[in-house]
């Protein structure tokens, strides 16, 4: 298999009063470059802990998650004891998918995502369990009804086999309910009570082309409750307005960004226009004019080298005329330009086949 992509099943951000923990699972086989086993936490968005098959203890990545070890080292423990369970139950299924889908040779990825959404305003929670194979649904379970859904047709077979354990399905309940919620609020509260401060972001104007809108990008805030909208006027915008999600960066910080279409406003107009980033919990908002003279683009370079290379080429075309135009044909034929595949991988993380949030089944 070329060009493996893994996507996370049904990954969206938390809102601003809504907090999420997911857990990831990912078991490969035949992907000589990634590990066989990975396992990701995941609180709000933020990755918390990381393990994979190819190190030996796992990675606490954030400053509360370090202090949540130290008040409770069985914590720890009891998170290597799922991995470990986990690793040998998904090393297990993918053998045994890979002979029901028929499949004897290439690369392979099981995946499970479980976890939580609590609304900390309502109270409201959402739990949730899906597992995907190459990157598609595989088997999913529906929390109200307590049985499973199955989008693939090879996967129906195991759908019987586990609505009719119900032993199993109330456990997944109440793991992905009463247990999930009791470990997110307690990584919100660490989280919340952590020496981490609020950080701004640095924001700019991009513009891609002369008719492309016009993007406010912000990058290198914290928390990732933030808001960034356009206005006219003082008066916030709703129409010609494209927002982003917010997404991660590599350092725990987050960017976003949001377009304004200009394709009907005038040059006189533009300073009407201002960009407008609120992060949660910080009183100052950052307010950026629309300015023409302050928009990052890469088609004003592109502008000023049109000569230079214009030169360049023609002067580059008498010399090869001049070499032979055979000869450069000929060995243009023989040395084609290559080409080389992309993998990229998004892990998963998650609890064994009865298990989650803090518990196992045995």
């Amino acid at each position: 298999m070329k060009g493996i992509v893994l996507l996370l099943l049904f990954c969206h951000l938390a809102s601003a009063a809504r907090h999420s923990l997911k857990y990831f699972l990912t078991a490969t086989d035949g992907v000589s470059s990634f590990p066989e086993f990975v396992a990701v936490i995941i609180v709000d968005e933020v990755e918390v802990g990381y393990w994979d098959s190819n190190r030996a203890s796992p990675e606490t990545k954030t400053s509360w998650g370090k202090k949540i070890i130290e008040d409770d080292p069985q914590h720890l423990e009891l998170y290597i004891q799922r991995v470990l369970h986990n690793r040998e139950f998904f090393r297990s299924k993918i053998k045994s998918l890979k002979q029901r889908f028929n499949q004897s040779e290439g690369s392979h990825v099981f995946q499970r995502m479980n976890g939580c959404e609590w609304d900390d305003k309502t109270g409201e929670f959402t739990g949730f369990n899906h597992y995907g194979y190459n990157g598609e649904d595989f088997i999913i379970f529906n929390m109200e009804t307590m049985t499973w859904i199955a989008p693939s047709p090879q996967a129906v077979i195991i759908k019987h086999e586990w609505d009719s354990d119900m032993d199993r399905n109330v456990h997944w309940k109440n793991a992905l309910t009463n247990e999930c919620t009791h470990f997110l609020k307690k990584y919100v509260n660490y989280a919340n009570n952590s020496p981490q401060k609020s950080e701004l972001p640095s924001v700019s104007l991009l513009q891609k082309t002369p008719s492309s809108p016009v993007s406010c990008h912000a990058t290198g805030f914290y928390p990732h409750r933030a808001e960034m909208f356009w206005r006219k006027d003082g008066e916030k915008l709703h129409e010609d307005v494209d927002h982003g999600e917010i997404l991660p960066n590599h350092d725990g910080s987050f960017q976003m960004s949001v377009d304004l279409n200009l394709s009907s406003v005038t040059p006189e107009d533009w300073r009407r226009y201002e960009c407008v980033f609120h992060l949660s919990g910080v009183k100052d908002d950052i307010v950026t004019k629309l300015d023409k003279a302050v928009i990052r683009t890469n088609w004003e370079i592109l502008t000023d080298m049109t000569i230079p290379i214009i030169a360049m080429v023609a002067l580059a075309v008498i010399l090869i005329a001049a070499a032979g135009f055979m000869f450069y044909k000929k060995k243009k034929a023989r040395c084609p330009p290559s080409s080389a595949d992309n993998i990229s991988v998004l892990t998963e993380l998650n609890s064994e086949d009865g298990e989650t949030c803090g518990t196992t089944k045995n």
